[in-house]
């Protein structure tokens, strides 16, 4: 009797496994199906920001009339919602200064 109870509860115990290891897949195929649209999605709106990026460097003028150069410069959006063209050496400047602030809030 106690080797059949034995023999009944490993096999409960593989079936459970089993069941387990199917759950898994199968959750585990939804994810990989959720990440490729995820990838999908943020391909696209990058897509779109770039596009978004080179229309606005398009229609720029500097003082005198001529092109903004994207190379020189780059777009920064504040928290607030306000948004600036700032040279990029600036824009490094103040990212550097970003990271210093998060690593010492961390």
């Amino acid at each position: 009797v106690a080797a059949q109870k034995c023999r009944k509860r490993k096999l409960n115990a593989i079936l459970n496994l089993e069941e387990d290891v199917c759950n898994l897949q199968t959750q585990k195929e939804s994810l990989k199906k959720e990440h490729s649209q995820c990838s999908k999605s943020i391909n696209q709106i990058k897509q779109k920001l770039n596009n978004l990026y080179h229309d606005i460097f398009s229609r720029l003028r500097d003082d005198q009339g001529r092109p903004v150069n994207p190379r020189q410069y780059v777009i920064h959006c504040n928290s607030n919602g306000s948004v600036f063209i700032i040279p990029k050496h600036l824009a490094k400047s103040e990212q550097k200064q970003d990271n210093r602030k998060e690593q010492k809030q961390k």
